[in-house]
């Protein structure tokens, strides 16, 4: 199962709990890798903890801007020398997704860049609501579309996605977060799927949030490991 990546939402502001989380789904079984959103970044202490942390991480900032402000804010991440995979939204346009592919290769040249498409808490009525005329996988395939133009490394939509983006885009990275284990609630999710079903629908790698963190986290790291095999 190492093969098979797992990212953890690492989504909360209290540092004891993320040192938790860390530690208690490291498993020689599954490749594991934190993911930081904003609520931890923009915490007292976590940026500070994101400079000194000694393992690969993901940082999920969701960069939506004009291009030169965007540019700016990559550039001041590069002291994060264990930063791997960084999300700008696809909503910024070709020109700021161009430009910060180009500038994460500059400052680390193990950095990926991933679009985020359509937020996993949506769908196809939230976005006629917002203004949209397409439904949910048109938009995503329209977005995947972009990124691949743009020369990001991969996009980020919900399981429920990923085999038509695959269908098209055979080498782009498909992380799939809205992932939860059989039985678990939806919150407030609303294209979920669980681990299995989402990595039979090719995807690279999967996000898992309350399904690992809410609980004994020990024991969902073990139910994970269980279901996926």
């Amino acid at each position: 199962m190492k093969n098979k990546t797992i990212f953890v939402a690492c989504d909360t502001s209290n540092l004891n709990k993320i040192k938790k989380i860390i530690d208690q789904t490291s498993s020689y079984k599954l490749k594991i890798i934190p993911k930081f959103g904003l609520q931890f970044f923009y915490s007292k202490n976590g940026r500070q903890f994101l400079e000194e942390f000694k393992k690969d991480f993901w940082l999920d900032l969701k960069i939506n801007d004009i291009p030169h402000t965007a540019l700016s804010a990559i550039d001041s991440l590069k002291d994060l020398k264990k930063c791997k995979y960084i999300t700008v939204h696809v909503n910024g346009g070709l020109e700021m997704l161009k430009s910060i592919k180009k500038k994460a290769r500059k400052i680390n040249k193990n950095l990926k860049v991933l679009g985020v498409t359509i937020l996993t808490s949506l769908d196809d009525k939230s976005l006629k609501e917002i203004g949209h005329t397409k439904n949910v996988k048109q938009l995503v395939l329209r977005q995947a579309a972009l990124i691949k133009k743009s020369g990001c490394d991969g996009i980020v939509c919900s399981a429920q996605e990923a085999m038509i983006v695959r269908k098209r885009h055979k080498n782009l990275l498909i992380i799939t977060p809205g992932i939860r284990l059989p039985g678990d609630s939806s919150n407030d999710q609303m294209r979920i799927m669980t681990p299995k079903q989402a990595f039979k629908n090719k995807v690279s790698g999967i996000v898992i949030g309350r399904s690992l963190t809410k609980g004994n986290i020990k024991n969902n790291t073990k139910k994970l490991i269980d279901h996926l095999n």
